[in-house]
């Protein structure tokens, strides 16, 4: 293909027009070249505003070539039509500019472009999307490659397949790929295109020209431009973005057209197929992925609020507070106030601990008047055992510690749940607690952390839980093709799987108590074979150990590859390891990531906040790897000390942490906050009853211990690496649980339970009513509440234990105590 579009686009860094200066017109292209009979270009018209604010008006614009017959114009977008030069005066919002222009060879026959022409056609058409035909099986027998990542695969489909009708090149209206899309005969898809359209017009020709295929001395694709890469939008404005692909021979094609866009927060700012995108009426920022011919990149939408940010009474504490207020800054967004002593001690403990806390302990709190107590409370919990246990639970769930019901393997997680809360209470490093179970040897015994490979039979499920857990990433759609929102290729994915090439495993019977095997009670073993390989099923040829956008890695003999790969993944400059771990933990504490979903890295899932997601790595990476040290800097913080309760200037807030947002305690949280509340401790089928059992739901080494209130709550049976499996959101079997099950009736009526100890507790009631407030909510009532309370006990004066029971329930059935705020 001929044709070139030479588009000396204006820099968006530009130096911004003084303050007060006359508002103008911005044009781009600032020359428009136009070369090839198919050659266009679309025209973006801005106007700038006086005190350097842009907004769009390219939709408004009125052109007008000085040249008849020249170059016609459609929404912006100029199309050749002749040989000449001219110019095309334009007015816009009161403004005029003009834009001196110049076409080539426009009556000159050219080849269309398989890889640049027709396939794009196909993409923006959805044709070889997922779900139609470029899904794994095709669509009625007809399979193209998911989003024409291989060219040649769909060459062969259209031109070879079913007696070569698809395409015809004797007789191209007669080509089943043109009378199914433009309606001429019916199709399960429905009618794409028009007889009169130019992408008719387009693969009519490419079939009439012969159908050619990819050339090997064809130009690479090297890379996409957006143009502008980001804007500022009021609400529900527009902005028209133009798309040009860079290519290896120099040529700068615009294919604004042809390329796919998609918004990550359409509420945000959405985007339509042209390639305009408009902003909606939450504030936030968006990123509209645009992707053509395997290439993809992202333009930024900013929808800052009109109010001013940063109140003066909100105490920046460091980095993480810096970079936060920053955002808050460049979006408008106002915080909220600071949170209660009352409120934060609740909120702490329960993120820390997955406890409540008690009401001697929230008391204490309130009364310090040390201007450390939040540190010093944060350092006392993350020393804790509960700290250690519900950490160590957190882990066990994305590392998958699972029994599935095997009495044998209970050996196995119960030792790798003890390893990950012995990790934690010690601060083991990171890194080393990383390198510890993906380059672990032995068997379940001598290395417990072998038990992450138990259900991994293959180098592929191992990259997989790698990548979400370790890497932050979801590499598994490159598996089988080209990961279609990241640059990742089959390439990519097997060669990372090839680390685990040479993994070795073998059973090894179990010495009973006297010393004999067991011969049906064994255990896996798992060592470095010292040889082995992993088929890229791509090519069917050995995939070489290479890390994620790096070179092939050199393995020295008898070296284990697995200590190769973790010897980059802690690298100080890896780009996705200490980011990943950085970002789950922030997660955890605030409910969303900086990246969301935590586990879905990628370019076109960008973080929305850069900034703080590079102050939170440089926490990580600066201590040491530190995960104690990264949950101190957080809690710490003056972002989380933050009120959950909205201001006008925040409200509709998603993404910039302008307040704590509130979120539903999980399963096992609350199950231990009802045992806490009511004093009537907890017991689970197949542990023992001793001293040392369980006796809390955060303590549990596996998923197997039977219980209808972690399942109806939304325990995860740890199926999957992804923090997705586990079930926040409610329904109407938790309400009935929690009103009027049999376990929750016991528990609150069980003698020598709280209820039952108040009953005969000489205090006065309304001591023990502001107790049992500080127990479930972590404040004392309000005059009403405890009016309402007290009162309910005298009329049951008869049958105390009944109405502290009355009133404990009713407690636990209220939304403010199942919610950490």
């Amino acid at each position: 293909m001929t044709r070139t579009i030479a588009i000396l686009a204006i820099s968006c860094a530009a130096s911004l027009p003084a303050w007060g200066a006359a508002p103008r017109l911005e044009i781009h292209p600032s020359d428009l070249n136009l070369t090839g009979r198919d050659a266009s270009a679309q025209i973006l018209v801005t106007r700038v505003n006086a005190d350097g604010s842009r907004e769009d008006l390219t939709t408004e614009a009125v052109f007008s070539p000085t040249v008849a017959n020249w170059v016609r114009l459609s929404s912006g977008r100029a199309f050749a039509i002749s040989d000449n030069k001219g110019t095309i005066q334009i007015k816009a919002g009161g403004l005029t500019a003009s834009l001196p222009g110049q076409t080539r060879d426009t009556a000159r026959e050219t080849t269309v472009s398989f890889n640049e022409q027709v396939i794009p056609i196909l993409s923006r058409f959805s044709c070889n999307s997922g779900g139609c035909h470029g899904k794994q099986s095709g669509q009625n027998g007809f399979r193209l490659s998911l989003l024409g990542f291989d060219p040649e695969l769909d060459l062969t489909t259209l031109t070879k397949e079913v007696r070569g009708r698809r395409v015809i090149v004797e007789a191209p209206e007669r080509s089943l790929l043109l009378l199914k899309a433009s309606g001429g005969i019916a199709h399960g898809g429905g009618k794409k295109f028009d007889t009169t359209s130019d992408e008719y017009k387009l693969i009519r020709r490419w079939i009439a020209t012969g159908a050619s295929g990819p050339n090997e001395l064809d130009a690479t694709l090297e890379r996409l431009e957006i143009v502008p890469p980001m804007r500022q939008f009021k609400p529900e404005a527009r902005q028209q973005i133009v798309t040009l692909a860079h290519y290896s021979d120099g040529r700068v094609e615009d294919v604004t057209r042809m390329a796919q866009y998609e918004s990550n927060d359409p509420e945000v700012a959405g985007v339509e197929s042209s390639g305009v995108v408009r902003s909606g009426k939450r504030p936030g920022e968006a990123a509209v992925m645009v992707r053509y011919s395997g290439k993809i990149e992202v333009f930024r939408a900013q929808v800052p609020m009109s109010a001013s940010a940063s109140p003066a009474d909100f105490l920046a504490k460091g980095p993480i507070d810096q970079a936060v207020v920053a955002r808050w800054k460049e979006l408008g967004v106002t915080p909220s106030g600071r949170a209660s002593d009352a409120v934060f001690i609740r909120r702490l403990t329960l993120d820390l601990t997955g406890s409540l806390p008690t009401p001697e302990r929230v008391k204490a709190f309130e009364a310090s008047k040390a201007p450390d107590k939040d540190a010093r409370l944060a350092d006392e919990l993350l020393s804790s055992q509960e700290h250690a246990y519900f950490f160590a639970g957190k882990w066990a769930d994305i590392l998958r510690v699972k029994r599935g019901n095997q009495a044998d393997r209970a050996f196995g997680t119960f030792a790798f749940h003890q390893w990950l809360k012995d990790a934690v209470a010690s601060d083991m490093p990171y890194d080393q607690m990383a390198r510890r179970i993906i380059a672990s040897v032995g068997d379940e015994e001598r290395s417990p952390t072998t038990v992450w490979y138990k259900d991994m039979v293959s180098a592929d499920q191992m990259v997989d839980n790698l990548g979400q857990v370790f890497l932050g990433t979801r590499l598994q759609c490159a598996q089988c093709h080209h990961h279609p929102y990241e640059k990742w290729t089959q390439d990519d994915y097997w060669n990372m799987a090839a680390f685990f090439g040479q993994l070795g495993r073998k059973n090894i019977p179990v010495a009973s108590r006297g010393g004999q095997q067991q011969q049906n009670l064994q255990r896996q073993f798992y060592y470095n074979k010292g040889s082995g390989n992993v088929t890229n099923k791509r090519n069917n040829k050995p995939a070489v150990p290479t890390p994620l956008d790096g070179v092939p890695a050199e393995i020295a003999t008898g070296v284990d590859p697995r200590n190769t790969l973790v010897d980059w993944m802690t690298r100080k400059d890896n780009p996705f390891f200490a980011k990943a771990v950085a970002n789950r933990y922030w997660a955890h504490f605030f409910g969303r990531g900086i990246v969301d979903p935590l586990d879905d890295m990628r370019i076109t899932n960008p973080p929305s906040n850069p900034a703080l997601l590079e102050a939170l790595t440089g926490v990580v990476t600066s201590n040491g790897y530190s995960l104690r040290a990264l949950s101190k800097a957080i809690v710490t913080s003056g972002t989380y000390r933050l009120a959950s309760e909205p201001v006008p200037g925040n409200a509709a807030d998603k993404q910039s942490f302008a307040r704590y947002y509130p979120k539903r305690m999980t399963a096992e949280v609350l199950h231990d906050a009802v045992h806490q509340v009511t004093g009537s401790p907890a017991s689970f089928p197949g542990l023992p009853t001793d001293k040392n059992a369980p006796t809390r739901a955060i303590m549990l080494p596996d998923e197997s211990f039977s219980s209808y209130f972690l399942d109806v709550f939304g325990r995860p049976q740890r199926l999957s690496p992804c923090e997705c499996e586990r079930v926040t959101e409610a329904n109407l079997a938790q309400v009935l649980h929690l009103v009027n099950s049999e376990e929750i009736q016991t528990k609150l009526g069980r003698a020598g339970a709280r209820a039952d100890l108040l009953a005969k507790d000489p205090r006065s009631d309304k001591e023990k009513v502001s107790e049992l407030f500080l127990w479930a909510l972590g404040h004392e009532p309000d005059e009403a509440k405890m009016k309402l309370a007290l009162s309910h006990i005298e009329k049951a004066d008869k049958n105390k234990k009944q109405a502290y029971e009355n009133i404990l329930w009713a407690l636990i059935n209220i939304r403010e105590f199942s919610w950490i705020r």
